[in-house]
């Protein structure tokens, strides 16, 4: 059996990554729910990408959840992120987004982030 290493798994990461993003695309309408997870944090925005701009976004590093999050690399602080970034897409009036996981698995701290921002108030 091979080992694999964290390069060649971000490497496999990376090209899932490109050939998902070839049929996803956000449109002002219905915004790119693109969330990006390092072994520390975890990363969520809302993107338009007719225009190339973030609309909304929150992590783990943000001054509202730092007082609530000790580690930010678990499903506790994933879950908080995706409701954060719901409340303040559903503040700005996007409430239909296209989810883009980054090429991770649908599972852990992805999958928590994904169901905490449905259950705020995004439709997926």
């Amino acid at each position: 059996m091979k080992l694999i290493n964290k390069q060649d798994k971000n490497k496999i990461r990376k090209r899932r990554h490109l050939r998902i993003r070839k049929n996803i695309v956000g449109t002002a309408e219905r915004p790119r729910l693109n969330v990006f997870r390092s072994s520390k944090n975890i990363y969520a925005q809302l993107i338009d990408d007719v225009t190339g701009t973030t609309l909304v976004s929150a992590s783990t590093l943000d001054k509202e959840l730092s007082g609530e999050i000790k580690n930010g690399g678990n499903i506790e602080a994933a879950k908080l992120v995706g409701e954060l970034v719901a409340k303040r897409a559903v503040e700005k009036g996007y409430v239909s987004v296209v989810f883009d996981r980054g090429g991770y698995l649908y599972h852990g701290r992805i999958k928590a982030l994904a169901e905490s921002a449905r259950e705020a108030g995004l439709q997926f």
